[in-house]
């Protein structure tokens, strides 16, 4: 086996078994610990039964992560490590502890509301600049988006903006996404897995092991967070994983391929824009509820037949992206 078979099965396995061994111990210390979920006041009747779930699972996600990029780095040293990593890394990192404080203060406060909207847009955007700022000076045409491969827009310096933009949607995507039992978990997995095989194709090996990590790291928490959950990632884990994809997006300048590859995080945060503005302006709402999965669900769809139908556009988007993606390279 090549040094590179190995660092990737090294990357997703590792996560993967870490998480798979940790998920009941950490799982019973929340318990414990009363560190449950409090359900929104105006979700779905039919959630309110999950109220107490433990939550801030992103805490196990995280820790696996970690550790498979220890291994990682032990077994391949600099070979794998880049600064591009340790960017990506720590935008990752910088967003799940923002949701450990929201998890932590929605538990402690026993409602629904943490960290207040603002502070979170603030770290979002900080990151955001950092990784664009990153890309522009340190990244082969880093202030360029290429369209699809078709041509590129020269952002030049304004890019740190977009970059901005692109891991703050991101992050706000996958958080909305995070609402039904196993689905936030199941359609990243798919995200990453792909993103992995793009970032790996194009030479940008370290960028599509950490790729690789987070894809493990989310296969063995799904175990443990597929309908009947046993626990909720909470904000500690939709909004760093949200921060990883916008971030190696960002890094490995597949800026436009993320319509393609977050489809459902796309679709999910356009029902909630659209949602908002149509009553807003005109006093009636387009769906039954948003984000997107709870209209399905208020019209008769079971839990798993949502979250089902979306991994499979998800998986249907992600597929469509790297059978372009080889032309366009």
């Amino acid at each position: 086996m090549s040094v590179e078979r190995l660092g990737a099965a090294v990357a997703i396995l590792t996560p993967f078994l870490v998480s798979l061994a940790l998920g009941g111990p950490y799982i019973q210390f929340l318990q414990k610990r009363y560190m449950g979920q409090y359900i929104r006041e105006d979700g779905p009747q039919s959630h309110q039964s999950k109220a107490g779930t433990p939550t801030a699972g992103g805490v196990l996600i995280l820790f696996s992560l970690l550790v498979g990029l220890a291994v990682l780095f032990a077994l391949m040293g600099t070979a794998f490590f880049s600064p591009a990593v340790g960017v990506a890394l720590a935008v990752t990192m910088a967003f799940g502890l923002l949701g450990f404080v929201d998890d932590y203060l929605k538990i402690s406060k026993k409602k629904n509301k943490g960290v207040t909207g603002y502070t979170k847009l603030a770290v979002q955007v900080v990151a955001g600049l950092g990784a664009g700022w990153y890309a522009l000076q340190s990244l082969p045409h880093g202030g360029d988006v290429s369209v699809f491969g078709w041509f590129s827009i020269p952002f030049g310096f304004l890019y740190p903006l977009l970059a901005a933009f692109i891991v703050t949607g991101a992050s706000n995507a996958v958080n909305l996404t995070d609402g039904l039992d196993g689905l936030a978990s199941g359609t990243a997995l798919m995200t990453f897995i792909t993103l992995a095989m793009m970032l790996l194709a194009t030479g940008q090996g370290a960028l599509g092991l950490f790729a690789l990590g987070v894809a493990g790291a989310c296969l063995g928490f799904l175990m443990f967070n597929r309908n009947p959950a046993r626990i909720f990632m909470g904000d500690t884990g939709s909004l760093a994983l949200g921060g990883a994809f916008g971030a190696l997006v960002v890094l490995g300048k597949l800026e436009c391929w993320a319509l393609l590859l977050g489809a459902v995080f796309v679709v999910e945060t356009l029902s909630v824009i659209l949602q908002v503005y149509s009553f807003k302006t005109t006093g009636k709402r387009i769906f039954r509820m948003s984000p997107l999965h709870h209209h399905f669900e208020l019209g008769g769809w079971s839990e798993n037949r949502v979250v089902y139908s979306f991994v499979t556009f998800q998986f249907f988007c992600c597929t469509l992206a790297v059978f372009l993606y080889n032309f366009a390279m």
